[in-house]
Order: structure tokens, then sequence, then C-alpha cells
């Protein structure tokens, strides 16, 4: 079966706005989006704003224009080694492309504590998703980390591109040696791509994750020791006439999520080692299952020799951004730009960003705006959606900034005002307390809480 990372955090991901329950538009392979809700975001919905950024589908969109240029990511380290360096990541719901202001956003919970990013996943919630803002190209991707544990509860370090190529590594909680290896093409469905590989223990421990992604192949590398190869060769698709091989700009994403969320699909819930307890130790001490980030990096890779140019120069260094040219979506697809990566509003759209002036990060939205949560399952057409009513905040503002912002959480059994404080031992001798920087999901948490979300693989 496919248990792709990617699942769960469509059931995430971001906070929608101006868009009721009743007036939901799906796109997909057979129905593109209208022109007044032109972007199709990897959930398979339609709308504007936020839905033309990162995940923005060119395929199923209304047209190729509607989807905003990707920011480019060039070799970076970044080490989230201290709380100042945490409170910069941004909340995804907020976050219109303008990427100068924040190489990170997340949906969920995180903090910092240990001298790491705390990712956090409290009880009866869906989880975290902490994504970059830029796109890789090719390049030896990393992460220093370790993933949570337990029965049904699922950590995952990937790359996913806005036509849904992806590489993979996935950790089931109640498996906590054995690492699991999986790519996809395009989301093509393709049930024997995973692997396992073998390590000391993944939550007591730090490991080095790394993907080291070249045109032609694929290497998954743990603590420096290469787990597994895939060759671009051995991947042609002879019905489509194409290699089934992630080839496009992807994002850097981190989810925590429950797998064995007892309303997911059965086979989900028996690869996640099965139902997710509320009641264990870390529910009881902490008030959440965690995982830790240490610190993310690129060394990135020169493009293909044949890659395109929106401009002049033939120089990739100079431009800072990627466009398709294309709705096949690609690698011979994908051209450099210097057209501007962020929107105006949130009723922008890729063919009328509303850009024309500098981006202000002091700008405010509307005191109060009407929001819905979109989930849809990877692999299904079943959609939910949750409408509810919060405070706005700033535009563009940092995390921290939000921690008292009002959210709807029954079911939860915590005042959000408050955060998470964790008071007791953590992983591999770890001690001390962490104010929680909690994010604002406008909905998801209250969803989650009222049990109205419903999860099919």
């Amino acid at each position: 079966m496919k248990y792709n990372s990617w699942y769960f955090i469509s059931i995430l991901a971001f906070i929608f706005t101006q868009v009721l329950a009743d007036d939901v538009i799906t796109c997909n392979s057979t129905q593109p989006c209208p022109l007044d809700n032109p972007c199709c975001s990897q959930f398979g919905i339609c709308g504007t704003g936020a839905y033309c950024l990162g995940g923005c589908d060119i395929r199923y969109s209304y047209n190729i224009s509607a989807c905003m240029p990707m920011p480019k990511m060039e070799s970076f380290t970044h080490a989230f080694d201290s709380k100042a360096v945490v409170e910069e990541i941004e909340q995804q719901y907020e976050y219109l492309g303008n990427y100068s202001e924040a190489d990170w956003v997340y949906s969920g919970w995180i903090d910092y504590h240990d001298n790491a990013l705390l990712v956090q996943m409290p009880a009866n919630s869906t989880g975290t998703v902490l994504s970059s803002t830029k796109y890789a190209w090719y390049g030896r991707i990393g992460a220093t980390l370790k993933t949570s544990h337990d029965v049904g509860v699922v950590t995952a370090f990937i790359t996913f591109s806005d036509v849904q190529d992806e590489i993979d590594y996935e950790f089931v909680g109640y498996d906590t040696k054995t690492p699991q290896t999986n790519f996809y093409a395009q989301g093509i469905l393709n049930y024997t791509n995973a692997r396992n590989s073998t390590v000391n223990d993944t939550f007591l421990y730090y490991h080095l994750y790394e993907m080291d992604w070249t045109e032609e192949k694929i290497d998954w590398i743990i603590d420096g020791n290469v787990v597994r190869t895939l060759n671009r060769a051995d991947t042609w698709n002879e019905t489509t006439k194409r290699y089934d091989y992630p080839q496009t700009p992807s994002r850097l994403q981190i989810s925590l999520w429950p797998g064995g969320d007892p309303s997911n699909g059965l086979g989900t819930i028996e690869w996640a080692g099965g139902e997710i307890s509320w009641d264990t130790p870390d529910i009881k001490n902490y008030g959440y299952y965690f995982a830790y980030i240490k610190e993310f990096h690129l060394e990135a890779y020169d493009p293909p020799s044949d890659a395109q140019f929106d401009g002049n120069s033939t120089n990739p260094s100079d431009y800072h951004a990627y466009i398709y040219k294309s709705i096949s979506g690609n690698e011979q697809d994908v051209a450099f730009t210097n057209k501007k990566t962020w929107l105006g509003s949130s009723d922008a759209v890729g063919f009328n960003p509303q850009n024309e002036n500098d981006p202000s990060p002091s700008a405010k939205s509307s005191s109060e705006v009407k929001t819905s949560t979109i989930i849809k399952t990877s692999g299904s057409s079943t959609i939910t959606a949750v409408t509810t009513i919060a405070e706005a905040p700033t535009a563009n503002a940092p995390a921290q900034n939000q921690a008292q912002a009002a959210q709807q959480t029954q079911g939860i059994g915590y005042e959000p005002s408050m955060g998470f404080r964790q008071n007791a031992a953590n992983t591999a001798s770890s001690a001390g307390e962490a104010a929680g920087v909690q994010g604002v999901l406008s909905g998801v948490v209250g969803a989650i809480g009222l049990g109205v979300i419903s999860f099919l693989i």
C-alpha cells in the first residue's frame, strides 16, 4: 500500500481563508480550477492567495500562470540552536510568498528546547508540519533529528514538489530501529517503492538523514552510510513514456502525525503499528508526542545543463526563482525566473498577484476572518471542510507574536494561551522545561476535538 508521508500532510497543512464549506471546489486531472478560484492546492482544492503558493499544482490549476514562482534554495546550513531562531519560523497561514521574511513555516505546535527545535503533537490533534519556503532542485539534502515514538505515531522527513514528486524518510513509532525510505513521481501510486534500513534507536539518539539527489540517481544516506540507491534509469514507465523519478524543485518538510488515528484507513493504522493512544507517558507527562530537529542543510548542485531561462542571462545565479513552462511538470519544463514570488493579498493569484508595491510586514488583515480547513487524503476523493471564525493575526508576523491568538480548542484539554510546558526529562538525558510557541490553526484543532474530520487512504 501507499503510506506516503504526504498522505497526512494533506490532513494538516494550511488554513485556507475566504472559502466556506459549501463553496469548496475540487480539482484533478479531469476538472481544472475555474477562473475565480484558479489555483489548485496540493490537496485538490481550488482557491486564491495561499493556494497559489507552495503546493500549487500547475497541472490542475486554471492555467499555468495561476501558480506563483517558486523561490530558489541555495546551499545553506540552518541550526535551530536558540529560541530566537525558532521564533523566526512563521505560521503557514500567514505566509504570502515573501521568502526574505521567512525561511520556514509551520502548521501545528513548535518550541525551542534542549538546543533544538521541538516539534509537538498534543493529544487528539493532527500534529505538526514544518516546511521550507524555498525549493531545492538537486543537491545533498540533510537533517539531524530525533524521531518520536510509540504505536500509531509517525515522523517523516521528505522533499515535496508542486507536481507531487517526493523523496521520503518515514519513521513509524512502534519500531524506532527501522527507518523507511520511499519516493513518488507526480503522486503516482506505486506500492513497491518503499524500503527499510536499520539503525540504533531513532527516538533516543540523533541521526543524520540525507538524500543525495542528482539527475541520475538518489542515495539515501544515514550517518554517512548509503542505505539505498535509486537509479533514474530503473524508473522508466513504458505506459506514460517518462521516468517515474523525482525531478522537479521541491520544498523540505518535517511532519509528526497520528498514523494510528482510529478514523484512518485500516491499512494506514496497521502500517503505523496500531491505533494511537493518547494516554501514554509522553501525553501524561508533557501533554504531547514530540520529535527534535537539530539542523537542516543543503549542498545545492548545478541545475540540468539544458535548463531554461525566463530572461536574457544564462547564469542560474542571476535568478531567484523557478517557474514551469508546461503543465507536463517534468524536469525540462522548469525555468529560472526573476518574477516576484509573493502575493499582495489573500485574494491575489499568479496572473494578478497585486504585488506592485513592496511587501509590508506590518500590514494588517481584518480583525475577524472566516476560515475553512480543507482535508483531502492522498489517493482519495473524499474531502471534509470545517468552517470556523478566528481572530486574524498580523500578516507575516513571526510565530512568537501569535501565541495568544484566539482559536477553537474543544476536546484538546489545555489553555492555548499558556502553551505547553515540559517539566520532566526528555529523550536521551534531556532535561528542563520549555514554554510552547503554539501555532494558531484557526479551526484545525477545534475540528479534531469535535471529531468532525475523517481520514481515508
